[in-house]
């Protein structure tokens, strides 16, 4: 009786140690093994994810698809049932025994797959080949077209094939500065591509991209017998930018028409081009240089000709296009639009081509759109959690929100094309994965996945999820920590702060794991206590929350991760003399912002392909939230970390591709050289082949360099 005693007050005495405010959820340590991970496996792992469950909406039906060990299937348990389109046996001896890859569905019947020299149209209701297309030699870009005309790149140039591998030219370049129909303004505001169909497949939009007033910078290819150099051209704030032009071809004319977009010159930004359903208009965002001011425009498609501004946004910091407008189901003229310039957080309003806008969705969040089945709009909302994500719908004529997913974590949502039916992805930091079919009126649910602990084999450390106030003491900052390996509260532990901290980025989520990247992992296995947290700039809690870093990049994201770290180093069982500190990217800024402003709290730091000084940094990023370096130069003095090498008094390793073409090398070698000058010493490591980040096999000679670092050192 006395020892069972004992053990409760000890038991009850490492709780409230660890009971401190903020803790939301707990996942305790695995039992019964003791199994650690490798290195390789932190890395390359991808077996200790959860089953996945790949679907596919079929168009004009309430049916999943999908394509396993060669086979089409299709899947609704609520409406059609389950039925086999194409066994392994029919799809070969239409497409030959050489393995393809299913692509998606051009129509209810016509299945696309794809092989890299040819592409099979597969009509499965007649189980017959229907079309056979030859992907032409350098092809890329390749865009299907159900009209038959097939847009693609090669090269700098913009052409097109038909059904029978027959190419055409749409606008050709030999300018190695100008180049038709790819990604612009080095794929900021949401860009992905440089080729939009219209919906009928009869015209196609483009980009045209002028470079020719855009410095260049050299980097060295090792691959050759004496080495190479080879130029990119490179935007640096302040600097020249590109010149972007949108052409419209008509496939049946052969004729190209550029749209009149001038509101501010050549230097803007064009973005989120959608074509009305009727192939009638073509509606762009035109963002000023500053990006500050921008215009909703509509085009006519077949003359080019500005028609009307249908609504405008203006901002004192930055306003920041990153989705295309959705034009509701069944209607040419009403579609849904969203931004966060209007009420502080992103929202969707319905918009018309005549200019009359109104707000939609009503929450105090940041919402997703979805989907839309011409009666109600679906999206997803962080209302009920910052780190949670659910699925709601909005009647348009009523008003009248609906939540349809309840099952606590980050539910990742398809809606079916009739806007019936919707999967439901969802996981949780103690639920790996489940995925549901359910009906949207909420009657009917069927489950296709649950799935198994894919680390059951391994000790994996209990993980943490909480919050700690922001340091303007305004905002629920979100955490995730990791204990270590048989936690022991009467013993010392060192820290590993992983950190990223930048836009458009969320480290902490309810998902599986709270979001874990494997090596942290593998750090509290090996003795660690490692903490990630969430700070004011990053993504998913409004404008005032994201818009706070405009001009000072680093200064509000350094005082909250530091409230994080006030919060570990009060915790009787964190060793205040071993705090380290690693990061890549934007996250390798942080790092060394980190350990040259707080010299006394981080020992050792290890940064990968940092951002040195914004005015190195290209325009289109750099500019959003630093203006430039003649609007703001004492914003970029004062986040310059040259300025700060000086004060580097712990154990720093800089590590970096040296072909790197997102954060040019020139960042971290001035770095180096500044310490040189100052007589600092700082330790550096480049991966002589890799571009921004290291990848494959490579990554594990990375992260054991990293590992050893802090086993050297904290």
């Amino acid at each position: 009786m006395k020892k069972t005693l004992s053990l409760t007050l000890g038991v009850l005495a490492a709780m409230q140690l660890w009971a401190q405010p903020g803790i939301i959820a707990t996942r305790p340590q695995d039992a019964g093994s003791d199994r650690l991970l490798t290195m390789e496996e932190a890395v390359l792992g991808y077996d200790l994810y959860p089953e996945n469950f790949p679907t596919v909406w079929r168009p004009d039906s309430r049916a999943l698809t999908i394509f396993d060990d060669g086979a089409l299937h299709s899947m609704n348990p609520l409406a059609d049932g389950n039925a086999e389109l194409l066994s392994q046996s029919e799809l070969q001896s239409l497409t030959g025994t050489a393995p393809v890859q299913f692509v998606k569905w051009e129509s209810r019947d016509l299945a696309v797959f794809f092989r890299p020299d040819t592409i099979y149209l597969v009509n499965v209701a007649s189980k017959t080949l229907q079309g056979l297309i030859p992907v032409p030699e350098n092809a890329a870009d390749l865009t299907l077209n159900p009209a038959g005309f097939h847009p693609y790149t090669s090269g700098n140039s913009l052409f097109f094939c038909d059904d029978y591998g027959n190419t055409y030219p749409i606008a050709e370049s030999d300018d190695p500065a100008v180049s038709y129909g790819r990604y612009v303004s080095r794929n900021e505001f949401g860009i992905t591509k440089g080729i939009f169909l219209s919906d009928s497949g009869k015209k196609v939009a483009f980009y045209r991209k002028d470079e020719s007033a855009v410095g260049t910078f050299p980097l060295l290819d090792i691959n050759t017998r004496t080495g190479s150099l080879f130029e990119i051209r490179y935007p640096m704030a302040g600097m020249a930018s590109e010149n972007v032009m949108i052409g419209v071809y008509d496939f049946a004319s052969g004729a190209t028409v550029y749209l009149c977009c001038d509101d501010f010159g050549h230097d803007q930004y064009l973005t989120g081009i959608t074509w009305s359903p009727d192939d009638r208009f073509i509606l762009v965002h035109v963002l000023d240089r500053t990006q500050k001011h921008l215009r909703l425009n509509v085009y006519d498609a077949a003359t080019g000709d500005f028609l009307r501004t249908v609504l405008s946004e203006d901002n004192d910091r930055f306003v920041e296009p990153q989705d295309p407008v959705w034009f509701l189901k069944g209607s040419n003229d009403r579609f849904i639009y969203r931004t966060d310039n209007r009420d502080g957080y992103r929202n969707l309003y319905l918009c018309d081509l005549d200019g009359n806008v109104s707000r939609l969705t009503r929450t105090d969040a940041d919402v997703a759109y979805i989907g839309n089945d011409g009666r109600r709009v679906y999206y997803t909302s962080a209302e009920v959690s910052p780190i949670e994500n659910h699925l709601f719908s909005v009647d348009i004529r009523s008003g009248k929100t609906v939540r349809l997913t309840e099952a606590e974590g980050w539910h990742d949502i398809t809606l079916s094309p009739d806007g019936q039916y919707f999967t439901d992805s969802y996981s949780s930091l103690m639920t790996p994965g489940v995925v549901d079919l359910c009906s949207v009126s909420g009657r009917n649910r069927a489950n296709l996945l649950t799935a198994q602990n894919p680390i059951s084999d391994y000790g994996f450390c209990e993980i943490s999820l909480g919050t700690v106030k922001s340091a303007d003491g305004k905002y629920d900052n979100y955490y995730r920590l990791i204990k270590p390996r048989d936690f022991d509260p009467s013993k010392k532990y060192p820290v590993i702060l992983y950190v990223y901290g930048g836009p458009h980025s969320q480290m902490v989520r309810n998902t599986w794991l709270g979001e874990l990247r494997r090596w942290e992992m593998y750090m509290a296995q090996r003795g660690y206590i490692v903490y990630v947290q969430d700070n004011r700039g990053t993504l998913n809690r409004g404008a005032e929350f994201e818009k706070v870093i405009h001009g000072q990049c680093g200064q509000a994201e350094m005082a909250d991760q530091m409230e994080g770290i006030k919060m570990l180093l009060d915790l009787p069982y964190v060793d205040k003399d071993r705090i380290g500190v690693h990061g890549w990217s934007y996250g390798g800024f942080m790092t060394i912002s980190l350990i040259t402003n707080y010299p006394e709290i981080f020992k050792v730091a290890v940064a990968g392909g940092p951002v040195i000084d914004w005015k190195w940094y290209e325009v289109m990023y750099g500019e959003r939230y630093m203006g430039s370096p003649q609007t703001n130069p004492e914003g970029y003095a004062r986040t310059s970390l040259i300025n700060k090498a000086q004060d580097l008094k712990g154990k720093l390793l800089i590590c970096q591709g040296a072909v790197d073409n997102v954060v040019l090398w020139q960042h971290s070698l001035n770095f180096i050289r500044e310490c040189i000058k100052n007589h600092v010493q700082v330790d550096y490591f480049p991966y002589p082949c890799a571009q921004h980040n290291v990848m494959g096999r490579d990554r594990i000679h990375l992260m054991d360099k990293v590992t050893m670092y802090f086993e050297d050192y904290l």
